[in-house]
């Protein structure tokens, strides 16, 4: 019989990094609801907000807050609301990531110190603040989440600088789950299969790294916001407490082959 294991009813849980109906972010948040929870999203700036909530209110989430995480004090207020809000967080997505272009379509070793403060602070450090504020909300365990790629692991042509930033978020998911697992908290890295979304449109010839993975993955298929919505929305019932610590692929298989 289905149980509370197989839901999210009652839980409350945060989104972050919705820019339109394509976001890795969206699939999460459409399949959290789906499966009973009440979310929190927010939009990066005021250019953002009119695509952002019309989504939110698909979604039916009472907070739809502004967050761009190159501002000082903007994420503390993301988690004061929450706090006054509901006063507790089942879970939070950490869906977004920025390199300045000169960065991303240039070398690794020929990136400006300010380019990559940038690249880790928006798409590393910022979760690292995440957990931390998430922490005390988290009063009965929780879950979280951040969006990697396989370029965190391998070579990928024209990844560039978001190689070494994706591999030292994976490496903050492993050091989280161990300092946050004895409160019951676990933390996912989760690594899509290349998927068509506005952020990758900034990478050099990214419909070659499509027409390879749906060639070479042994499912023979390009993975969905869809599909990683789902995967999300299993790892934060209650029935995958045990689960914690690991980059999660949801590609297909893709990463498995040489």
């Amino acid at each position: 019989m289905p149980t509370r294991r197989g839901t999210l009813e009652g839980k409350k849980g945060l989104v972050v990094g919705i820019a339109n109906d394509n976001s890795i972010a969206w699939g999460c948040a459409q399949a959290f609801r789906e499966f009973g929870a009440e979310l929190a999203v927010t939009y990066l700036n005021e250019k953002a907000r009119p695509h952002v909530e019309p989504l939110a209110r698909r979604l039916e989430a009472p907070l739809v807050l502004p967050l761009d995480v190159m501002r000082p004090g903007e994420m503390q207020a993301v988690f004061d609301e929450i706090r006054r809000k509901w006063g507790r967080l089942d879970f939070a997505v950490h869906s977004i990531a920025f390199a300045p272009k000169q960065a991303l379509h240039g070398r690794v070793i020929d990136v400006a110190e300010a380019d990559f403060n940038v690249a880790m602070r928006v798409s590393c450090q910022s979760f690292l603040e995440m957990a931390r504020l998430a922490e005390p909300l988290m009063t009965h365990g929780g879950t979280l989440f951040a969006m990697s790629y396989y370029g965190a692991e391998k070579v990928v042509k024209n990844y560039n600088i978001m190689g070494p930033v994706k591999a030292a978020l994976e490496s903050c998911c492993r050091y989280a789950a161990a300092e946050l697992g004895p409160k019951g908290i676990r933390v996912h890295a989760i690594s899509p299969g290349p998927l068509k979304t506005r952020a990758a449109s900034g990478i050099a010839d990214f419909d070659e790294l499509l027409d390879q993975a749906a060639a070479e993955a042994p499912a023979r298929a390009l993975v969905s916001i869809e599909d990683v919505g789902a995967a999300c929305a299993a790892l934060a019932m209650d029935g995958a407490k045990l689960i914690t610590g690991s980059t999660i692929y949801i590609d297909g298989g893709f990463h498995i082959m040489a």
